[in-house]
Formats: C-alpha cells, structure tokens, sequence
C-alpha cells in the first residue's frame, strides 16, 4: 500500500497524540510548590494511557490504580501537617516527580474583582501598612502558597473543563504582588495563629455575576432563577448582530467621538467614552460559565473551607441573591463531598451603587446556611470607589472568622452586633442584639444611622442610646413604633460596634420574607 505525503503526515500526528496522551501527567494542582490539606483524605488525580498502572508515592504512603478513560486518581490517607518540603512522586510509563511540596490549611479564595485585586495595588488607611511594607514582610512567609487560576475570556459559554493548568507560587516580596490581597492577608493571620503552611486556591474573575459560578443543573432546580439562563441565551443570541452593527458603524462613531473630544477640550466640558465593540455575554463566562471552567476543575482537591468576596454584579438584585447564595454554598459543598465545610462570606463595601437589600441576603444566608460567617468591611474605607484599597483589615476580619468557624475557637468574639430580637415598650423600640463581645459601643459619639416607623412604614430619623446590652430607639415624631432600621441605605454609616472592635451589620426589623 502506497500512502500519499498527507496521509503519512495524518498518521504521524496521531502517533505522537497518542503517545503524548500515554504520558503520566497530574492535574496542574499538583504541581512544585503546592499545599495539600492536613487531617483529611487527599485525592491526588490526573491523566495517562487507558488501563496503564499509576502509583503515587508521599509522606511514606503508596497507592497504586489503574487508568479509567484516559483518568486516574487515588486517595492518600490522612496527613499531618509539615513545614519540611517533601516531594510526590507519580510513576506510570513515565515518572514525575513534585517537589517543595507542604502540609497545612488549604482555603479557596473566590469571587470578582475584590477577591482578584492584587497586593500590589492595595491602598491602605492608618494605622495599616503601606504596600511597600507589606511586599517587604511577605518575604517572612514562604510557607504561604498561592494558586492562581488563569483567566479566560469567551465568545460562548466555556464548556466543563478538566484542568485549569494554573500554578503554585511561594509567597515573597516579588510574588506576592500577584496574589489576591484579600487572600494574602486572610492566610498571613491563619499563618500567625495556626504556625501551620496555607496555600489558597485563588479562583476569582473581575465582573462576574454569582450565576457564573454555579452549575446548570442547580440553577435549574429552582424555577426562580429560570429567567437568569433564559434572559442569558436570549443576549447570546442577539450578540452577533449587535457586533455586526457596530462593526458597520464604527468608522462614524469614531468620527463623532473625535468631533465630541475635540469640542470637550475646547469648551472644558467632561471627556466622552470612546466607543467599542460589544462584549460577548459569555466573555467572562456568563452563567454557569466559571463553574465549567474555574471551579469544576478544582473539584475534589482537599481543601479546609471557603472565602467568597462577591455580590457586587448582583447589587441591584438582592431578592434574589437570597436564593442564588446559598443555592451556590450548598451545592459547591455537595460536588466537593467534603461535609459542610466552612464558607466565609465578605459583605460588599458601600459603595454608591450597592443597595442595602444585597447586603441583607448575605446577612441572612449566614443565619440559614450552617458553618457560614459574615465578614463585614463598610467601615474599612471610604465609599468612593467599587474597589476599596484598604485590603488588610478585610482579610484579618476574615482569618478572624476562620478561626471561629473552621479552627473551634469557641471563645472568640468574631463578629459585630448582629439584630436578633425587638421589643416594643411605649414609644420605644428595644433591641437586642447575639455578638455583643464585653459590650456595646458607640464608636466616635452617639449612635448614627437608625431610623423607625410606624404602621405607615415612613422612616424618620431616631436617637439610638446604649443601655447595658440593649439599644433603645425612639423618635418623638413617632408614637407608636413598628420597626427599626440600622444603615439601612446605600452608603451606611453604621457606628454600633462590640468592645472588641467589630461592627455590626445594617439590618431592618422589618424584614421581607
């Protein structure tokens, strides 16, 4: 048989295929440098030739399984946590060998743009340190490793993905630029605590809904939440056209925008947006899109719990997020099969666009979701900007909450005032409140920020006292009280703390079930 050049070449290129796919090859998140989770079993996955032997041999233990669809993984037993690099070594037709790998907390760090702003670019606020003494001091943290999740952008929704081929990087003065600030810090004070190595799984795209992190199969299992995918397809649809219309008319909007910043510049008016293309709805991922692609990949590395810093694409949706957050926590939890791990939830900052009824659905999910805490920051920076540079405090309120949650500390104090209860005596309101540490505080004079109504539902402005461990609220322009709201708005300016410094969420007695 005589084969034509092509056909000699076709034949070449599925023999180097099919001999690159025989090559042993773990998931990318198990890689030099990583941290895998103390106490618990350790899955350990990856790729070979269909029915080749794989065994993986660390820390003493040796476990051998054969390839199953191209796919393998074992199981280590449970491992006690090391600050000696070790090395992982997978032998199949081919070795590979891991090295600097340690044993502590893993925590996933997810979300948008909050979660992904990066310690090179934090602002801080007094009394926290410059970004120039924070790059310097995480040179004293090797035993912190990050991985990072590359980003992609789509012009569809990303399919399931099997490996996000991202990287584990040991913290110092230079890498340390690039991780997650709020994850940095959150990890720098578990380190402090627990003496014991943290790696965080850095999972987090700018601009992206909670819908792009979950599945389509729990999205579809709540009616609720069908007009999301419809509404989604819909905008799928209609892009192609709305990209060919642009691209037909951008030479005019071009000229039109040059004519407008011209006249700008001349009569010192404000700039105009030069114009672009349309974004995909599926750019960065669309829904379920970051599911399929920078979740489901990470499942099931062992992993300790959760930090979640998102809501901000949600904000004008909070009814909603009551359903969307802990629809995402739980079923997040049931894909890791890892038990209810703990999940710590950031409340968005108060920023000028973020209604109070965002914040008020993460409040509530941590009071009907178990193992969850609320990290409130609305007092970490001013409300001028969606991206807050004062980072630290952020992520030492989270580790703080960790402690609680996941580490047992039974005894600490980890969050502010939280609303329980009220009682109506006369013309006053009298609350009560569960988190109140050694006492309640007004922090820089009188309590601000509370209103109350009657049965009308029309909020005035109320004085707020302190007495012993109740807040009394009361106006003189009502008589018979109702209910009480606490930075109920979109900038609070909320100063009822607990003695040890945490600040109590905005609530309202009135809430809409």
């Amino acid at each position: 048989m005589h084969l034509n050049y092509k056909q000699i070449l076709t034949i070449t290129a599925l023999l180097v295929s099919t001999h690159s796919h025989a090559i042993v090859k773990p998931n990318s998140l198990f890689t030099s440098n990583g941290v895998l989770q103390q106490g618990v079993t350790v899955p350990v996955w990856g790729t070979a030739n269909e029915g080749e032997q794989v065994t993986v041999s660390f820390a003493g233990q040796t476990v051998t399984t054969t390839t199953n669809n191209g796919k393998w993984m074992i199981r280590l037993q449970p491992l006690k946590a090391s600050l000696q690099p070790q090395t992982m070594t997978i032998k199949g037709e081919n070795t590979v060998t891991i090295n600097n790998i340690l044993v502590g907390e893993v925590w996933l760090c997810s979300g948008q743009s909050n979660m992904a702003f990066p310690v090179r670019a934090i602002k801080p606020l007094s009394p926290y340190a410059s970004v120039d003494v924070v790059l310097r001091e995480a040179q004293q943290y090797p035993m912190i490793r990050q991985y990072s999740v590359p980003l992609k952008k789509s012009e569809t929704t990303p399919p399931i993905t099997d490996d996000t081929n991202g990287k584990w990087n040991v913290c110092d003065s230079n890498s340390a630029r690039n991780f997650t600030a709020v994850g940095y810090f959150f990890a720098r004070d578990l380190y402090n605590k627990l003496k014991v190595p943290i790696g965080i799984i850095n999972s987090s795209y700018g601009g992206t809904a909670i819908e792009n992190w979950i599945s389509k199969e729990t999205l579809l299992a709540f009616p609720e939440l069908a007009s999301i995918l419809k509404n989604y397809e819909k905008a799928l649809n209609e892009f192609p056209k709305k990209l060919e219309d642009f691209n037909k008319q951008q030479r005019y909007l071009l000229e039109g925008y040059s004519r407008d910043s011209a006249d700008a510049v001349k009569y010192g008016r404000e700039m105009p947006r030069k114009p672009a293309a349309p974004m995909s709805p599926a750019e960065r991922g669309g829904p379920t899109g970051l599911w399929n692609s920078m979740i489901y990949p990470l499942i099931p590395y062992a992993i300790k719990g959760c930090v979640c810093y998102q809501g901000e694409a949600n904000a004008g949706r909070g009814m909603q997020y009551r359903t969307l957050l802990p629809a995402l926590i739980n079923s997040w939890r049931s894909s890791w099969q890892q038990g209810d791990f703990p999940f710590v939830i950031i409340q968005i900052p108060g920023w000028k666009a973020h209604q109070p009824e965002l914040r008020e659905a993460q409040l509530l999910t941590t009071q009907k979701v178990i193992n969850t805490a609320m990290t409130v920051i609305t007092d970490c920076d001013d409300t001028l900007d969606v991206h807050p540079g004062n980072k630290e405090p952020v992520g030492i309120r989270a580790a703080l909450q960790a402690r609680a949650i996941a580490y047992n500390e039974k005894k600490l104090v980890y969050a502010g005032p939280t609303y329980e209860s009220m009682k109506i005596e006369g013309n006053k309101i009298i609350l009560t409140f569960k988190h109140i540490g050694s006492g309640l505080v007004a922090k820089n004079g009188i309590l601000q920020d509370f209103t109350i109504a009657g049965a009308d539902k029309k909020f005035v402005t109320a004085t707020a006292t302190i007495e012993k461990d109740k807040v009394i609220v009361f106006s003189p322009q009502i008589s018979n009280p109702v209910a009480v709201r606490l930075g109920w708005r979109i900038n609070p300016q909320i100063n009822l703390y607990n003695k040890e410094g945490l600040l109590a969420p905005a609530f309202r007695t009135d809430v809409e079930q």
